[in-house]
């Protein structure tokens, strides 16, 4: 049995250096009747552990470590023992909002995720953050992509820890070149797919987006 994507809304507030903006945010949770990961544990961790409705969960995946996408995750790990795992590169971000909880292990380029017996590959996109991460999932045609890649653009990169020209790179060298029919599953608003965004790029490079 192929995992499936269920898909929760869940609002908070996201904070980054001195401001703070009130943000609807994507959790994304992948597996079958028994399991599950959960990409992304903002806002809610009562509402995403009502969703789980019983399975195990496997893995706490954080695409990257603004607080608006890991401020559920420590309490999400201890109602659940789910282990949370971030890429090393953000953990100066997640200091920033958990600084007396470390994740339990941490994401690498290329490593894989099995769940429900659907394999999805981190793929390394800085840019939004050095430590930013994709989720590839080709059984299921999509990629889910934090805040690396929306529709109509890349993540915004005015703030700490961010570079356009990275997330430029990211985003032609290890998102564009799926195939055009994956489904871009996004940290927050609606999908879209890579045929729609690829040949936006350009474009993008033109108005430092």
């Amino acid at each position: 049995m192929t995992a499936r994507i269920d898909h929760l809304v869940t609002s908070g507030t996201f904070a980054l250096d001195g401001g703070e903006w009130d943000v609807d945010n994507n959790v994304w949770i992948v597996g079958d009747d028994t399991e599950a990961i959960v990409i992304d544990a903002a806002h809610d961790a009562a509402a995403i552990e009502a969703a789980l409705g019983g399975r195990t969960l496997r893995a706490i995946v954080c695409t990257h470590a603004h607080n608006d996408h890991i401020d559920a995750a420590p309490a999400l790990a201890e109602a659940t023992g789910a282990p949370i795992l971030l890429h090393p590169d953000d953990l100066p971000l997640w200091q920033q909002t958990h600084p007396d909880r470390a994740p339990d292990g941490t994401l690498t380029d290329g490593q894989e995720i099995t769940v429900a017996g659907t394999t999805l590959t981190v793929l390394h996109t800085p840019g939004h953050a050095p430590g930013g991460v994709c989720l590839y999932a080709p059984e299921l045609a999509t990629v889910f992509t934090g805040d690396t890649l929306f529709q109509g653009g890349p993540g915004a990169t005015g703030r700490s820890f961010s570079s356009f020209p990275t997330i430029i790179d990211s985003i032609r060298d290890r998102l564009l070149t799926l195939p055009g029919d994956t489904t871009v599953r996004t940290g927050h608003g609606d999908p879209t797919t890579i045929g729609a965004e690829a040949p936006q790029l350009d474009d993008w490079i033109k108005r430092g987006h």
